[in-house]
């Protein structure tokens, strides 16, 4: 495989034009073809299943992202690297013409992965050079859409990946295990109170957001509790062990068809060996561990266990305002440990593991905040016209990039979908 070499940075690309943005722009560019690193080229081409895309693919489809909103639109000199590749690599921008179906991002053995390297240097330094000549306003909205998008799949090919590999008969790593403190068992949960009223939320606009994290608005919310951590592999046996997956007085009817149908026992990547439980992971399949955040469970599984645990769900905003005041950090990307990991024991006066480990499911249905309005032109086909049949998660996950998330950031899945690094935190009414 070509190797997967940065784009190299020269003193005036980092110190003219706004250096700031182009380094974040080059930093989060060479940071995808870091994680591709460890592929082969066989691995960057599979698709395992419909939801998840090839991670060629992923590194055509953000390249494409700027070279169509950006480079097209704004550099004046720019030279198209390859026609054909609008059609290969667009996503879902309806106005932007044709596309390769989704299902079918795996057949694309062509173009190499060879070429998709040299389409993302082609672009890399035409972009480079138009942020060096001081950019418009435009420009750098544009950009840091793009940064921002980029992050996005960065998340989506570590999930992919592991759906790749978790479908392999061999199991395997993505990276090696790391040495590990040996797992302790979790502390039991303890309840935040939280007080209610009418509240602002949503974004308030001073600094990037995506659209549908806006307008502010008010909500009243009743007195409400949130559980201190999420809930881990351990409690989730239990509701195993008490036929949590065999009760359908537990189970929305939609979720209850759905486990008939996919016969779900267990979460997804849970594999059973004997009297023993295993999780794959992007280290290859572990022993379970028992403090660990349960992940990769669909709404209608989350929903199951809050009603089996005499509790519910949170709300996007209940879980928002809970976390307005919390640094949006914790186990993501950065950490490298590209799993869940056990809540640190101690003070329970605080909630943790808001931000990092697993992403987590809320009781709110996706729609548009009062008063919003899409984004004109092709960027308006980002988020809102997928504001239907879908739920909120909050927070991040243990693939999302440092400095990615924040307490209004609004993520979005079809409930039944569970390939993504969702968990559940519960919460219950307060007073």
């Amino acid at each position: 495989m070509a190797q997967l070499e940065p784009q190299r940075q020269t003193p005036a690309a980092t110190e003219c034009g706004d250096g700031a943005l182009l380094r974040r722009l080059l930093g989060t560019r060479h940071l995808s073809l870091e994680l591709a690193a460890p592929l082969s080229p066989e691995d960057m081409t599979i698709q395992p299943m419909d939801d998840a895309s090839p991670t060629k693919w992923h590194l055509a489809h953000t390249t494409w992202f700027f070279e169509t909103f950006v480079l097209r639109l704004h550099a004046l000199d720019y030279r198209v690297f390859d026609e054909a590749f609008a059609y290969c690599f667009n996503s879902y921008y309806e106005s932007e013409g044709d596309r390769q179906p989704r299902p079918s991002r795996g057949l694309l053995s062509r173009p190499s992965s060879e070429r998709v390297l040299a389409y993302r240097a082609h672009v890399d330094g035409a972009l480079e050079r138009l942020l060096t000549r001081a950019p418009t306003a435009e420009i750098a909205r544009l950009t840091e859409i793009g940064i921002n998008h980029e992050q996005q799949h960065q998340e989506l090919m570590l999930t992919d990946i592991l759906a790749l590999f978790a479908a392999s008969p061999f199991h395997p790593a993505y990276q090696e295990p790391r040495t590990r403190q040996a797992p302790t068992q979790a502390d039991p949960l303890s309840w935040l109170g939280f007080p209610g009223g009418i509240r602002s939320v949503g974004h308030d606009g001073r600094s990037f957001a995506w659209d549908n994290e806006q307008p502010m608005h008010s909500v009243v919310l009743q007195p409400f509790a949130l559980a201190d951590r999420l809930i881990t592999n351990g409690e989730w046996l239990g509701f195993m062990s008490d036929g949590g997956y065999h009760q359908p007085l537990l189970w929305l009817s939609d979720g209850w068809a759905t486990v008939r149908r996919e016969g779900w026992q267990s979460p997804l990547y849970w594999h059973r060996r004997d009297d023993t439980w295993q999780m794959m992971s992007l280290e290859g399949l572990l022993p379970l561990d028992l403090a660990a955040p349960v992940c990769h469970v669909s709404y209608y599984e989350a929903d199951a266990f809050a009603r089996w645990a005499g509790k519910r769900l949170p709300t996007e905003f209940e879980w928002e305002i809970a976390a307005c005041d919390l640094p949006p950090s914790g186990n993501t990307l950065g950490s490298r440990a590209l799993r869940p990991l056990p809540a640190d024991n101690g003070s329970s006066d605080k909630l943790r593991q808001m931000f990092g480990d697993a992403w987590e499911w809320t009781a709110s249905a996706y729609a548009p905040y009062p008063g919003y309005r899409p984004p004109k032109g092709a960027l308006g086909e980002y988020n809102g016209k997928f504001m239907v049949s879908q739920h909120v998660l909050r927070g991040a996950s243990c693939v999302t990039p440092d400095g990615h998330s924040r307490p209004t950031y609004r993520n979005f899945f079809y409930p039944h979908q569970r390939w993504q690094f969702a968990g559940v935190r519960l919460a219950k009414e307060d007073g």
